[in-house]
């Protein structure tokens, strides 16, 4: 994996530690995500929705419901 180097402000870096760990993450592992967001390669793979979502070729069907319950009122008393 190519290694990039950049050079950033004090409170720029500070703010980029900060944010990485409260991910859990490393600062070059957070900057990583920041970057392939910002140029788009994060997301869903191309042809995604029309492969996936719209390859569905059965019918949906939901199964028959019970009886609602009676439940207790807050206050005891059957609502």
């Amino acid at each position: 994996m190519p290694q990039l180097h950049l050079y950033v402000p004090e409170g720029t870096a500070e703010s980029l530690k900060s944010r990485a760990r409260e991910r859990g993450m490393s600062v070059s592992a957070y900057l990583a995500e920041v970057v392939a967001r910002e140029i788009g390669e994060e997301g869903w793979p191309e042809g995604f929705f029309e492969e996936v979502l719209g390859g569905w070729a059965g019918e949906l069907e939901r199964p028959s419901q019970e009886d609602y319950e009676i439940r207790e009122a807050l206050g005891g008393e059957p609502g």
